[in-house]
Order: structure tokens, then sequence, then C-alpha cells
């Protein structure tokens, strides 16, 4: 895949998507934060910076016992993580999920075997997770980079509820990919 631009890129911290940040040059954009209870139970906060200082509650996930896959709030709405990682058998190592637009869209390996690709119901790559050398920035070790489309599809992948999902579901492909389920 290559950066243009007509793409956003978060560069995104830490291998562990869990206990992560997505950052430009504006700053940190979204912000995964992971706590335990004193029962063990581990839930993962997605925030998204609304202006200097402030951030907004994007979702919950709430991890299983196990720490494997458990339920997620976004918004209103629960459901259980899998729902936005279905296994695609159509094609190798694809996930698919359905977007808060009630369409469907896919993860999967690019041809280039490097990038993974988000495509829309039409098959267009809309974002892609690039994974790069690690960089260390003053935010943290940057592991990768997040690029969405901006003109690609319906151009509706950097409005907040596709752009929220979107990073939902990446951080969860990339979760399923290192750890195999």
């Amino acid at each position: 895949m290559s950066s243009s631009a007509s793409n956003d890129v978060l560069s995104w911290t830490n291998q562990d998507p869990r206990e992560s940040s997505l950052f430009n040059s504006w700053g940190v954009l979204y912000r995964f934060q992971t706590t335990v209870s004193a029962s063990g139970q581990s839930v993962t906060t997605l925030w998204r910076a609304i202006r200097p200082n402030k951030e907004d509650r994007v979702a919950k996930l709430e991890w299983s016992a196990t720490g494997s896959l458990g339920r997620v709030v976004i918004g209103k709405n629960t459901l259980p993580m899998a729902d936005l990682v279905r296994p695609d058998p159509r094609h190798y190592g694809a996930r698919v999920f359905n977007g808060p637009d009630g369409l469907q869209y896919r993860w999967r390996p690019s041809s280039n075997g490097i990038d993974v690709v988000l495509q829309d119901p039409n098959d267009n790559i809309i974002a892609f997770y690039h994974p790069t050398r690690q960089t260390r920035y003053q935010i943290g070790d940057v592991f990768g980079e997040l690029h969405f489309c901006r003109n690609a599809g319906a151009g509706t992948v950097t409005h907040p509820p596709i752009m929220d999902t979107v990073t939902v579901t990446a951080m969860l492909y990339r979760f399923c990919a290192a750890w195999n389920l």
C-alpha cells in the first residue's frame, strides 16, 4: 500500500494494541487503556481526543476471564467482541464485521504480504494497517501505522462512527492475529 495525501495516517504505539496510542502531528487522537480489576477482569477503554485535554469514551472492551475475546460496548450497543472479528471463510486470514451503517466490512491480509487492508462492501480499500520498524517517539515506540483512505468508497471512513469502529476492529484484528484466535 502506498501513503498519499488522500490518506490520514496515525502512528500506532506499542506491540500490544490493548495498551497503545494512535497519534499524528496534531497529537494523540485515540488511546487504548487497559486496567485489571481486583477480581482479575481486564477492561480496555478506547478514548478519542475531542479537543486538547478532553477525551470521549468510544468503546469499552471487557475481556473474558481467560484473557480472550469477551464483550464490547460501543456507544449504547453491547455485543460479543467475536462479532467484530468473524472469520471470513472466503479469504484466508480475513475477518468481517458489520459497521455502524449496517454494511459488512472485511479486514484481510493484502496482496503485498505486509499490510492488512480494510475493504468496504464493494471491495474498495478504505483503510489499512502497515507494520513499521520500531521507531521511538516522545509519545512512545511506534510499531505500525493505521491509514484511513479519506476519498475511497463512500468517503466516510474518517467520520467518527465509522472511524471509531475501524479503530476498534483494527485493534481486535491485531489482537487475534497475535494470539492466533
